[in-house]
C-alpha cells in the first residue's frame, strides 16, 4: 500500500479513536446509521464529543434534515462545532430531488462539505459547476455500486477523471467492502477511502505469505470445531 491515498476511519467509537495504532488515519466519517450502531442517543452532543477526540483531523458529520431550510440550519450548527468539520450533505433528499440549492448556499458561505451517497455520473454533472472551486469531498459509494452488481472500479474511473479535470474537489471511495479496495481506489486516483475497524485491522495482512494464510485458516476452523465440542 502506498502513501498516495488518505484513510478515513468510518464510524469509530470514542474508545476506538483513542486505541487505533500503526495505521495512518487522516480523518473520520460518520452518519446517522453509524451513530445508531454506536448507541448515541443525543445526536448533537454525540457530534461534539467526537470532534473533541478527532482533534485537528478532518471529521465528516451528517445533517439529518430532509428539507432545504432545516438542512442549511443543521449544516451551520454542525460546522460551528470545529474548524475540522466537513458537513455531510446527501446528494438528494429522500424523494430523490437534488440538494443543489443547499450545496450552493453552503459553499457560498464557506462551509466545508462532504457530498454523500453519490452513485451516478449524473449526480456529479449536476453539482460540478457549483463545487468546482471548492475543496468539497465528493463521496462515491463504490461498495453499494458493487452491491448493485456493477464493477465499481470500471464504473467510477471516468467519474473520477471528470471530477479531477473539472474541479478542485476531493474524491472519496465510500462503503468499502474489502481491504483490497484500497488498491482499487488508488488505481482510480481517488484521494480518500473510508474503512471501518474490521477492514483497518486487515491492513496488516498485506503481502502476507499465502501458505501462512492457509495454515491460519485451517487452525481457525479446527479450533472452532474443538471449542464447540462438535462430533461426527
Amino acid at each position: 500500500m502506498s502513501n498516495k491515498i488518505k484513510i478515513f476511519f468510518d464510524g469509530p467509537s470514542l474508545i476506538e479513536i483513542k486505541k487505533i495504532k500503526n495505521v495512518r488515519i487522516s480523518g473520520y466519517t460518520f452518519n446517522p446509521s453509524l451513530f445508531k450502531a454506536l448507541g448515541i442517543k443525543n445526536y448533537l452532543e454525540g457530534c461534539k464529543k467526537i470532534v473533541k477526540h478527532t482533534k485537528s483531523l478532518s471529521t465528516s458529520l451528517e445533517v439529518i434534515a430532509d428539507n432545504e431550510k432545516d438542512m442549511i440550519k443543521q449544516a451551520e450548527i454542525l460546522s460551528s462545532i470545529g474548524k475540522n468539520v466537513y458537513v455531510k450533505i446527501p446528494i438528494t433528499y429522500t424523494n430523490g430531488k437534488s440538494t443543489l440549492n443547499v450545496i450552493k448556499y453552503l459553499i457560498k458561505n464557506n462551509i466545508k462539505i462532504n457530498v454523500t451517497a453519490i452513485t451516478t455520473f449524473n449526480h456529479i454533472r449536476k453539482i460540478i459547476h457549483t463545487v468546482c472551486i471548492s475543496r468539497a469531498i465528493l463521496s462515491i459509494f463504490s461498495g453499494r455500486i458493487y452491491d448493485a452488481g456493477i464493477d465499481a472500479q470500471s464504473y467510477t474511473l471516468p467519474i473520477v477523471k471528470f471530477i479531477k479535470k473539472e474541479s478542485d474537489c476531493q474524491t472519496l471511495w465510500a462503503s468499502a467492502r474489502m481491504v483490497y479496495d484500497i488498491y482499487k481506489a488508488e488505481n482510480n486516483n481517488f484521494d480518500i477511502i473510508t474503512l471501518n475497524l474490521a477492514l483497518i485491522n486487515k491492513i496488516k495482512n498485506f503481502k502476507k505469505n499465502l501458505n501462512e494464510v492457509s495454515i491460519e485458516t485451517v487452525n481457525q476452523f479446527y479450533n472452532d470445531a474443538k471449542k464447540s465440542n462438535y462430533k461426527i
